[in-house]
């Protein structure tokens, strides 16, 4: 392994004049900088990495917190953690990814320790245990998801609420009177996990606003539990005629279940989802869905991190909420409800 004393002999100068030439502390000339950079190219010196966090006190690695639990859509959660990895290496930094569900004592190992100089939080609840650290340590942080009080945080996420909204809009202007939602599972709801609490609140206020029936039930997901669920809900609401999906393994189920009851989509029965663009592209009905722009929201939150740990000295410190405004794709499985049965038939 190349040393920095290898380095300086190579260009003839001393070894401080190399670690200023790599630190940018102190004005080298051009030449000597072009002579260095031109040894260090030629040997292959590689700084280390933690002497070089030493010296600048930034070690340029950014914490990505992702829990991933067992009753949440994994897929999703690692293409947002993929895009984060990818858009934060193209910034020139390197990503350690906390997978557990430590929460509070996670943060505080992470930002105790300046083993990381920045903090993505995801799986945000509306009143997150990690909030309290985060903002009791001050590192520069941003969040995928929004809390109940954003106040002060940066966060960037889908506006599940309009998500929701939208949804029932839709079925509505088809004529729906009747919506079942089928949501994630009930120890999503139980933690107030941000984004499935606001997608039902949206639902909520809309077909209220537009005086729709509308019955919520969380899910498991997987067959059994899916007929259960489909079997109360047509207890409850026989003259059901439209469904809102918002747990991607539900959705196969959910379709298969409709054809064994002899339930044709859209012509009997319509459904929506909110989902990843694959899932309801590829189904074996392909829905109309919202989609989870899992890319753009990875993107976005290193974007704005990047802006927060660049900013000049002394400037403001940006934060606030950034929503994408969310878009429904009409596809196969929605259409108007079918037209009532004459009495007798």
């Amino acid at each position: 392994m190349v040393t920095l004393a290898e380095v300086a002999r190579h260009a003839g100068v001393s070894a401080s004049t190399v670690s200023y030439v790599l630190s940018g502390k102190r004005p080298i000339s051009d030449p000597t900088r072009r002579r260095v950079r031109a040894s260090i190219d030629r040997l292959g010196y590689q700084p280390h990495a933690g002497a070089r966090a030493l010296a600048s006190s930034r070690s340029r690695i950014i914490a990505l917190m992702v829990p991933l639990r067992t009753d949440m859509y994994v897929p999703v959660m690692l293409e947002i953690a993929v895009a984060v990895a990818t858009a934060a290496r193209a910034h020139g930094y390197d990503v350690l990814l906390l997978t557990g569900e430590e929460g509070p004592s996670a943060l505080r190992r992470v930002t105790g320790s300046g083993l990381a100089e920045a903090v993505i939080l995801m799986d945000v609840q509306l009143d997150d245990e990690r909030l309290p650290v985060l903002r009791a340590a001050g590192p520069p942080a941003v969040l995928v998801g929004m809390p109940a009080d954003p106040t002060g945080l940066n966060c960037v996420d889908l506006d599940f609420a309009a998500a929701g909204a939208l949804c029932v809009e839709h079925l509505a202007d088809l004529g729906h009177r009747e919506i079942a939602v089928i949501g994630e599972a009930p120890g999503v709801y139980a933690r107030h996990t941000g984004f499935a609490e606001r997608t039902l609140r949206g639902l909520r206020e809309r077909a209220s606003e537009l005086g729709v029936g509308l019955l919520h039930r969380p899910c498991e997901g997987g067959h059994d539990a899916v007929a259960g669920v489909l079997a109360r809900i047509f207890d409850e609401r026989p003259g059901a005629s439209a469904f809102v999906v918002q747990n991607e393994t539900a959705v196969e189920p959910l379709l298969a279940l409709l054809r064994r009851t002899g339930r044709a989509v859209p012509e009997d029965v319509s459904v929506v989802a909110v989902c990843a663009d694959q899932i309801a592209a590829q189904a074996s009905v392909a829905l109309s869905s919202v989609a989870i722009p899992a890319q753009e929201l990875g993107r976005r939150a290193v974007e704005r991190l990047i802006a927060r740990l660049t900013r000049p000295e002394g400037a403001a410190d940006a934060v606030g909420v950034e929503l994408l405004t969310p878009e429904l794709t009409v596809r196969d499985s929605s259409g108007p409800p079918p037209a009532p049965r004459e009495p007798g038939n």
